[in-house]
């Protein structure tokens, strides 16, 4: 009974073992196990094959430290022994520099050599680099919240602005309306007759506070813009009665400059939906601009007429398509405003559109006004432009579409 057990146990070791050496076969690396004299007890075929090409296949008395390593047995036991989890020693191989890395399995007291390819040491060209790479990158992180903290903090300057401008444009609201419709009273004679050298000092101050106010105006439209809270009035309006009324308010102050005011108003212009008092804020800033740059006895024409506005899209049609369609009935408004002034030079075309922006720099205003209306045009979807050539004058121009919603 107790022989066959033994054969039994036998069997199954060697049964085990098989199985652990297919395992090591199937390993892309060669593997040696040994033991603590460093007698060879098994490799795995690549690792045979690694020996083979060295001559060492054949070679009765194979010794791990001696043969293979080049190294001292006592050293790299004492190594594993002292605590150590693996020992690193570098071989040379056919295949040119290898590293052995061998592990200590206690229980067997054997010992475990993994050969693997040397790890590439960067060079210290390399390591220089890297470590200036790092500090790169370090330093970009230090500016991207240095920049993001700054970001943040003109954010909050610029809210407070728009806040103050809001809060004072509010304040300065009621009381010029109300020096407003003093003036008005006076100068329509209601409160007693007045001198002529009374009403055209009455006139000049009327028409000051009339810049205050769309000065204020202008402030409130910035801070409505700024803060998102612009909200626009969308009726049904008659753009013939909103050009009309805008310049009747006007004429004026285009006499007392001695420039003449001319208005071309397409009869068959129809009412449609848009916002009265932002549309005649826009066309006042391009009449006040015009009046600026305009010189005594000049001349402004105010234009509106149907328009046909061919928006492209990606399936918009092809060229003769578009040119058999050519009779399209209207679908916007188009309002210009013409002087006769300097002219703006073509490299600021796009730039007076922005906030602040003045290109002559001894002319008066705040340089918003032109800003605003791009965005009053936007908010309607239209769209605003300007033509102009040094000497021959400016004309600005905006398309309002007739089915905003």
């Amino acid at each position: 009974m107790a022989d066959s057990a033994t054969v039994e146990q036998q069997s199954s070791g060697q049964a085990a073992f098989q199985i652990a050496a297919s395992l090591l076969d199937a390993l892309d690396r060669p593997i040696l196990v040994s033991d603590r004299s460093g007698r060879v007890l098994f490799t795995n075929l690549h690792a045979q094959d690694a020996l083979a090409a060295q001559g060492l296949n054949n070679k009765p008395d194979l010794n791990l430290f001696r043969d293979l390593l080049n190294a001292d047995r006592k050293g790299i036991v004492g190594q594993l022994e002292a605590g150590e989890q693996e020992v690193y020693l570098p071989i040379e191989t056919i295949e040119g520099k290898n590293r052995a890395r061998i592990r200590w399995l206690p229980e067997p007291d054997w010992l475990a050599v993994y050969i693997e390819p040397s790890p590439i040491e960067a060079s210290p060209d390399e390591a220089q680099m890297r470590q200036t790479v790092q500090e790169l990158m370090q330093e970009r992180e230090i500016t991207y919240r240095n920049l993001l903290a700054a970001y943040l903090r003109l954010q909050e300057a610029n809210r407070q602005k728009t806040v103050f401008l809001a809060s004072a444009a509010h304040e300065l609201k009621t009381p010029l309306a109300v020096m407003k419709g003093y003036y008005d009273l006076l100068l329509s004679g209601s409160l007693g007759k007045i001198s002529e050298r009374q009403r055209d000092t009455l006139q000049e101050s009327k028409e000051s506070c009339d810049r205050l106010i769309r000065l204020v105006s202008m402030f409130l439209n910035y801070s409505a813009l700024e803060s998102g809270k612009l909200v626009l009035q969308l009726h049904e309006n008659d753009v013939r009665d909103c050009i009309h009324d805008l310049s009747c308010r006007w004429q004026d102050a285009f006499k007392r400059a001695d420039v003449r005011l001319e208005l071309q108003i397409h009869p068959d212009l129809k009412p449609f939906k848009f916002d009265y008092q932002k549309v005649q804020q826009c066309i006042a800033n391009f009449l006040d601009n015009a009046l600026k740059h305009t010189p005594e006895g000049g001349c402004v024409t105010l234009v509106a007429q149907p328009h046909f506005w061919e928006r492209r899209s990606s399936d918009a049609p092809s060229s003769e398509d578009r040119r058999r369609a050519r009779g399209h009935s209207a679908n916007s408004v188009s309002i210009s405003v013409t002087d006769t002034g300097t002219g703006i030079a073509a490299e600021f075309h796009q730039e007076i559109f922005e906030e602040f922006v003045r290109v002559d720099s001894s002319s008066s205003g705040m340089g918003l006004g032109l800003a605003i209306t791009k965005r009053l045009i936007q908010a309607h979807r239209g769209k605003v432009w300007v033509n102009s050539e040094i000497g021959r004058g400016s004309t600005f121009s905006f398309l309002l579409p007739m089915n905003v919603e």
